[in-house]
């Protein structure tokens, strides 16, 4: 039971190591070209721009809202259950999130229309998203067992996970249609590599006093799991093809799915800006290789009933497959092979923007025009200073999530640009963010880290991430 323990420890952690994507930084980042992927109606003066394979958006993230790495293995002589059980097992609840979303993106670029008001952006990218709440009944079941739990009532419902590894195809058009207002809106086409759910789940499990036994164990399920993919990538596994096989199924081999994104920036007053988009209204439809498994039923047990004397003569017979077999019967347990549709987490972020300071790119040794809006009299002029206000949400199957973040952007001529953030959110209160953009010539190299103060400690951090990329631009609109 003690090793149990310790895997179920692990499988926790491991779920909790990873927060989900809320790109903050990056949004309203109008210098980088990535920030389209966030906002496909942005502002932005490139003629073209092309970001180098593998290394134009890498992005990862770490984190969990109620618990950190150092909290259990902290080598303060204390057993691991033991801090488990207090810091974990009677801390958290079914409503705290272990989530997970990462990105790499492989493909990235984009190009000017003959119509100078029109660019186009395309690119793919490999995703992975999971959504799990903590398991409160579950874990308690798995640690003390319910023999003496009379008249607890477990909730069944508390397991609510979902996960999928898709690859991204993305077309994507922004159109500035005066010169308050540009629009995006951007296609998407996903081939899901392997998929999983199971966020639908009720009943209950609870001992209550026997008639023929000291206890009765009533049951009442509705539990169902659908997967996709899965199995495919097992037997791909077992036959070391495991890698053609990803490929395959990331290379419309999958399950596939069609989205789009939608964005805008729209000018209050010369200084004013506000911006919105939403993104991933989508779905996936599973098909190829999808196997569902369902628990559902009522029944009550009191365990094995054995009466002596009218079972003397076959004393040696199973009565625990018996019991087994009966349950089986009431609450069957089913597979089938049914496609069905899931869809993607939609995200929402929106801002408003002010903008103080002298113009960047006019005067002096400033010669060029590489920022966003400073294209002659076409755009809006850029300036040296911003502050405003963030707004970001998720989907999720217990409700939204949902983040604010306040930042401050300053820019050094045009080939430097900061942004620092502060955002609030269910994992921490005290998350400030940095973010620097360089343009060297054709050159441009982001990079971005939140949560900066928990850097002293990585291992007792509630939350950590960093974002990086590398692209070639070609400035100007004509």
């Amino acid at each position: 039971m003690r090793l149990c323990h310790c895997f179920f420890i692990a499988g926790v952690l491991l779920t909790l190591s990873l927060k989900a994507q809320n790109k903050q930084i990056l949004y309203d980042f109008n210098e980088i070209p990535q920030s389209l992927s966030v906002n496909p109606g942005v502002e932005s003066d490139f003629k073209w721009y092309a970001g180098v394979p593998m290394l134009s958006g890498i992005s990862g993230y770490a984190g969990s809202n109620a618990i950190s790495v150092n909290d259990i293995f902290a080598n303060d002589g204390i057993d691991i259950n033991i801090k488990f059980r207090e810091r974990a097992l009677d801390v958290l609840t079914p409503k705290d999130e272990l989530s997970t979303t990462i990105q790499m993106e492989y493909l990235s670029g984009g190009f000017r229309s003959e119509n100078p008001n029109i660019f186009y952006s395309f690119g793919g990218y490999l995703e992975f998203d999971n959504i799990g709440y903590w398991p409160q009944d579950y874990a308690y079941l798995l640690f003390d067992g319910n023999a003496d739990q009379l008249g607890r009532r477990y909730d069944l419902g508390d397991l609510k996970v979902r996960g999928s590894l898709v690859n991204v195809f993305h077309f994507g058009i922004n159109k500035r249609i005066d010169r308050n207002l540009t629009v995006g809106a951007r296609g998407k086409l996903y081939s899901a590599i392997a998929d999983y759910s199971s966020s639908t789940n009720n009943g209950h499990l609870s001992n209550v006093e026997g008639q023929n036994n000291l206890i009765a164990t009533n049951l009442n399920a509705d539990l169902l799991l659908r997967t996709s993919g899965l199995r495919s990538l097992r037997d791909a596994n077992n036959d070391d093809a495991l890698g053609n096989e990803i490929i395959s199924r990331a290379l419309f081999g999958g399950d596939l799915g069609l989205g789009v994104d939608l964005g805008f920036t729209y000018h209050l007053s010369e200084r004013t800006t506000l911006t919105g988009s939403l993104l991933d209204i989508g779905f996936i439809y599973h098909s190829g290789d999808s196997k569902s498994y369902n628990l559902k039923g009522n029944t009550s047990v009191e365990g094995i009933e054995i009466d002596v004397l009218e079972n003397f003569a076959s004393l040696d017979r199973d009565f625990w497959q018996e019991l087994v077999d009966e349950i089986e019967d009431v609450v069957p347990f089913e597979t089938d092979t049914k496609g069905y549709v899931s869809f993607r987490p939609t995200k929402l972020y929106a801002s408003i923007r002010n903008d103080f300071g002298e113009p960047v790119g006019n005067g002096g040794s400033q010669n060029c025009d590489c920022t966003a809006g400073s294209s002659g009299g076409e755009l809006r002029t850029t300036y040296r200073n911003s502050f405003g206000g963030q707004l970001y949400m998720i989907n999720r199957p217990r409700g939204p999530q949902m983040a604010l973040t306040g930042f401050y952007t300053r820019r050094i001529g045009n080939a430097l640009a900061f942004k620092g953030t502060y955002t609030v959110d269910k994992f921490s209160k005290t998350n400030i963010g940095l973010g620097m953009n360089l343009q060297a010539g054709p050159v441009n190299f982001y990079v971005m880290a939140d949560n900066l103060l928990s850097y002293n400690n990585i291992a007792a951090t509630n939350y950590a991430s960093f974002q990086l990329g590398l692209n070639i631009i070609s400035w100007g609109r004509k």
